[in-house]
């Protein structure tokens, strides 16, 4: 039984795919490890606390989902990390915007 390989475009895609979560994460990080003045510190303070409202929503949600299904509960950490820094990158641009900056 031989597999057949991955189309070249459909490749390309995904690598393009993974680099831009990469420099998500690495955004998400370096933003929480910089120190700022207060409008910057407020600004990173009000993404983390809506990105982590979000993730314990969508983890709540999926609790609830399992239990009613009868479902074992499994989270796949590489979806949970990416979900997670695009949440953030999203409410951080939204709110730097907001504040003028």
């Amino acid at each position: 039984m031989e597999m057949e390989a991955m189309p070249l475009g459909a490749m390309i895609f995904l690598i393009a795919v993974l680099l831009i979560f990469a420099a998500m994460d690495v955004v998400m990080l370096v933003t929480l490890l910089r120190p700022g003045d207060e409008r910057g510190q407020v600004v990173v303070w009000k993404a983390s606390a809506w990105t982590l409202l979000a993730v314990v929503g969508t983890l709540i949600l999926d609790v609830i989902e399992n239990f009613v299904r009868g479902q074992y509960m499994s989270v796949n950490p590489f979806v949970l990390l990416e979900v997670t820094a695009i949440i953030y990158c999203v409410a951080l641009v939204v709110i730097k915007k907001r504040h003028g900056g």
